[in-house]
């Protein structure tokens, strides 16, 4: 097997390409923050147990994996390539739908409670936004817009989530497409899970107390 390496916007974020389907055109876009929610793929549990490794995104034909600042690339990806080619010969599936639910492109399949400017933004994300922002290995979802003040909310994942380009991503490119179809949408922002803000919390308490010692 040949992995090929593709670098995103966000330093500590790598698209692998393994040559091979991973959750293939139809399936979802799924992404994990630890190895516990890794529980229903087995690919993205191998990943984890590389030092380093923050979180995993499994795209069409592509794995985008983020890692620690303070870890170097050189010494992780020969156990990231491993974990990789291990997978695929094992014959074990990528992801277990069985195992448990875990998100990913169902944000934007139409419902039967969608009004016309909602099913419109899913249609926009599904097939203009989502292509472009996963070849750079991340991915987004949908989630809600607000009728009364015309905000879109998303959340960006893979190598957009924690990239300093992300802002850029959201309002030079997503925002004024959405504008451009729909003058109903008046802007766009991005929510986080409460798993991450909780980190993020947690982590500036860290610093903080670092730097007082």
């Amino acid at each position: 097997m040949f992995i090929q390496v593709e670098d995103t916007p966000n330093p500590d974020a790598l698209k692998f390409k393994p040559g091979v389907p991973v959750m293939g055109a139809s399936g979802p876009v799924l992404e994990y923050l630890d190895g516990r929610s890794a529980h229903p793929s087995p690919l993205a549990r191998r990943l984890f147990r590389v030092d380093g490794v923050k979180s995993v995104l499994l795209g069409p034909d592509f794995i985008t994996i983020s890692k620690d600042p303070e870890d170097p690339w050189q010494l992780m990806k020969p156990d990231l390539f491993a974990s990789i080619m291990d997978h695929f010969a094992s014959g074990q599936p990528v992801y277990n739908p069985e195992a448990e639910a875990a998100g990913g492109a169902a944000d934007t399949a139409p419902d039967e409670d969608d009004d016309e400017v909602v099913a419109m933004i899913k249609e926009l994300l599904d097939s203009r936004i989502r292509p472009a922002i996963q070849e750079d290995g991340g991915d987004v979802e949908f989630k809600g817009f607000d009728h009364d003040s015309g905000i879109v909310k998303l959340m960006l994942k893979g190598s957009c989530r924690s990239c300093s380009s992300s802002t850029v991503t959201l309002k030079n490119g997503i925002e004024q497409m959405l504008m451009h179809y729909l003058p109903e949408v008046l802007s766009v922002e991005q929510v986080t899970d409460e798993l991450e803000d909780l980190a993020s919390q947690e982590f500036a308490k860290l610093e903080k107390k670092l730097a007082q010692e």
